[in-house]
């Protein structure tokens, strides 16, 4: 299921609802994605809770509790207003930005954490973004800057 909160032009909920099928499917992902496309107060709120980081970011994994009933894999909360920020700067349009969060989100639900694993995570996630045709990958721009790349940015309180 995918919760609009922030409205993202052009788009709906059955077509994110669409892609998330496709990026869990590439990432073997097994059970069900909830995505929350939200405003910077809500991403700030949820990171504060959960990091204890009191900034919006852009993309959140919340991995399904191990032992609870039914197929849940997880849920993402997604930031609007960084992606369409993001967007703009890189080039690209909104839609593709969120596929790109949708992309990385699955990808740390799935068990990566690109933190800790020396490039793995980069590499899947490159490989994939080829295969459902998105723009470049959240982790590779992050890399390609010695500066802040927009993909990088928080929005400060």
């Amino acid at each position: 299921m995918v919760l609009l909160k922030k409205r993202i032009p052009g788009a709906t909920a059955a077509l994110f609802e669409r892609f998330v099928r496709r990026a869990c499917g590439a990432v073997k992902l097994k059970g069900t994605v909830n995505v929350l496309i939200t405003h910077d107060s809500e991403m700030r709120s949820l990171n504060r809770r959960f990091r204890a980081r009191d900034a919006a970011t852009d993309v959140l994994s919340f991995p399904a509790v191990p032992g609870l009933p039914g197929k849940l894999a997880g849920d993402l909360a997604i930031s609007g207003d960084i992606a369409a920020e993001n967007a703009k700067q890189l080039g690209h349009t909104v839609e593709d930005e969120i596929k790109i969060l949708i992309l990385h989100g699955a990808l740390h639900l799935a068990g990566y954490d690109h933190e800790t694993d020396n490039g793995k995570m980069a590499r899947k996630e490159a490989q994939l973004r080829v295969g459902l045709r998105l723009p470049v990958a959240l982790i590779a721009r992050t890399a390609v800057s010695a500066g802040t790349p927009p993909s990088t940015r928080r929005r400060k309180p």
